[in-house]
């Protein structure tokens, strides 16, 4: 295969080969009103359960010939060398450091780091996190791909049916760890291990399961730590993963008690 050069790619197949999915919520959310069903995302062996924070969904690109991308969820904002990018949410700005010391690390195939940049302005949950409006990030996830030739040359909208139906390849926890810790990167925080007969499956067991296990948040960059957004649940082998949001389970309980 001929050396890969990122400026000869069409990068609108780099975005949506490498765009974040969509994370379910563990309980199901009801379509017409945003309220949650009893029905619940199943897990089977150990489920660590991990802070979900509040901030902007970004990743960093490392490319086979040793350069790098920066984006958000949607949108890539800068490639390794240009002199312009795109100041949104401050996510650049952010993460060109880290992106510029890591691009070397994985020759040869594209690796994404998906990381949470958060505080400063990004959200209006900033202040949970910061007083002085600080700027943070964690890494929640990597994602490898070693065939990207066969990836490269199909469309955004073949590429994203291939990325819904399951097609990125995760790393599972034990990797993530490790690549972490080899990076020199803090990743979001692990709270507990438990075994998936352990989850709670009712609506409000479900939210003291929250209250208990994270009070307020363990990324505060600054100040008194404010309340979390919520708890992420990943299956050791990340195939079957979750999201549990505060806010859902407050609203779904206002509605059960007759408020708003």
């Amino acid at each position: 295969m001929p050396s890969f050069d990122l400026r000869a790619v069409d990068l609108r197949a780099v975005k949506s080969m490498t765009k974040y999915p969509s994370i379910p919520t563990y309980h199901a959310l009801e379509p017409r009103d945003g309220g949650l069903r009893e029905e619940t995302v199943e897990f089977t062996g150990p489920v660590t359960l991990t802070e979900k924070v509040d901030g902007t969904n970004s990743r960093i690109i490392l490319t086979p010939d040793g350069r790098y991308l920066i984006g958000s969820r949607e949108e890539l904002l800068h490639a390794h060398g240009d002199l312009i990018a795109n100041p949104a949410l401050g996510i650049v700005e952010a993460l060109r450091g880290l992106a510029g010391r890591l691009r070397a690390t994985d020759a040869d195939r594209f690796t994404v780091c998906y990381l949470e940049v958060y505080g400063g302005k990004v959200t209006g949950a900033s202040k949970h996190y910061t007083g002085s409006r600080r700027v943070g990030y964690r890494l929640f996830d990597i994602a490898e791909f070693d065939g990207y030739a066969d990836l490269l040359d199909r469309s955004p909208e073949q590429l994203a049916a291939w990325r819904d139906g399951g097609g990125q390849r995760w790393l599972d926890e034990r990797e993530l760890l490790a690549r972490a810790q080899a990076y020199g990167v803090d990743t979001v925080p692990r709270l507990a291990t438990v075994d998936a007969a352990e989850l709670p499956r009712d609506v409000d067991k479900t939210y003291a399961f929250l209250t208990d296990h994270l009070p307020h948040t363990l990324v505060a960059l600054d100040g008194v730590p404010g309340r979390s957004e919520g708890l992420v649940l990943r299956g050791a082998d990340r195939s079957v993963i979750a999201k549990a949001r505060f806010q859902d389970y407050e609203r779904a309980r206002r509605r059960r008690s007759g408020g708003r």
